[in-house]
């Protein structure tokens, strides 16, 4: 295993001082950094908190800012956070309008903030986020997994709160997101998380696991690789078939690297994917490609479509900064 690294119990917390100080206009880290919360807070808007495993990164930190997340709570690798780091951060960021949690659709993720929303004081509600379509449940969850559709609900409900829209409302805006936003992932390789050192499945040189989890689970089957063409065939045909959208709908579409793939292929895949799309008559209005959701270094992406109206597009659209979104 090669890694940039000093010791695997210190890692997280090298990171998310680097992350603190690199990032110091826009965001500081709470005590014995439990969580990485906005440096300028609106006390008046409704507060977004979000979190989970590290080794997913930019996800959830790095969605911290003006038009976001309020506070993330970082847990250690493929691990979610304690229940007191996410009363805490709820406490730290929260006022009267009350405090949301978004929260992917992982076991250990629903449990700890179903309990940090039972502990805290004040106003609080939760969204869960399931939109992978590969399978509909899997080692870490019951139902579908909550992947990279996380970001597109956190974006366009942050811009919501940020523009003074209540509790209720964020809510609802957020099940809707959610309801119509559809992923799936391929991987190339297996991720290697450093305390364990060794790679966390074995994929041949000729294999991809078609529909693989953020943490390494299996997906729908593992196969022999094909070109990219027939990778995104299958893909999208998955998403477009269960999202079930009207011809002409207009979409979001986001490529999104698992933290060993190249930009260069990314947009490859991007151009595979809105061709596809497009033939089966949905229009890609709006677009991001990038490694957003990670699974440390695998090499692999997800799609995800994302049905749009007026609103949700001028949400999206809404001017966001934070370390790794800034328009």
């Amino acid at each position: 295993m090669k890694k940039f690294i000093n010791s695997v119990d210190s890692m997280l917390a090298e990171s998310l001082d680097g992350l603190a100080a690199a990032h110091a206009d826009i965001l500081a880290l709470g005590p014995e950094r439990k969580f990485v919360r906005r440096r300028e807070l609106n006390p008046k808007k409704v507060a977004l908190v979000s979190g989970g495993g590290s080794g997913h990164e930019p996800l959830h930190a790095g969605f911290v800012g003006r038009g976001m997340l309020d506070a993330a709570c970082p847990g250690q690798v493929f691990t979610s956070p304690t229940p007191d780091q996410i009363v805490e951060a709820a406490q730290a960021v929260g006022g009267e309008a009350g405090v949301l949690f978004i929260v992917k659709n992982y076991a250990g993720d629903r449990m700890n903030f179903e309990m940090a929303a039972e502990i805290a004081e004040g106003r609080t509600a939760s969204i869960v986020t399931d939109d992978d379509v590969a399978v509909e449940s899997s080692t870490h969850s019951i139902g579908r997994r909550g992947v990279a559709g996380t970001l597109i609900v956190e974006k366009i409900v942050g811009a919501a709160a940020e523009k003074g829209v209540d509790l209720e409302g964020c809510v609802a805006l957020g099940e809707r997101v959610n309801a119509r936003t559809r992923s799936m992932g391929v991987a190339l390789t297996s991720c290697t998380v450093p305390a364990a050192g060794t790679p966390t499945f074995a994929l041949g040189e000729d294999e991809m696991e078609m529909g693989v989890g953020i943490h390494g689970e299996p997906g729908r089957r593992r196969v022999k690789l094909e070109r990219a063409d027939v990778i995104a065939h299958e893909m999208t045909t998955a998403i477009a078939e269960d999202l079930d959208a009207r011809n002409g709908a207009e979409v979001l579409l986001l490529v999104n690297g698992f933290g060993g793939t190249p930009t260069i292929e990314l947009y490859l895949m991007y151009n595979a994917a809105r061709r596809m799309l497009e033939n089966r008559g949905l229009r890609i209005a709006r677009s991001l490609v990038g490694s957003f959701v990670t699974s440390l270094d695998m090499a692999g992406c997800s799609l995800t479509v994302s049905l749009l109206d007026a609103e949700t597009t001028a949400l999206w659209d809404y001017p966001v900064h934070t370390a790794a979104l800034k328009w």
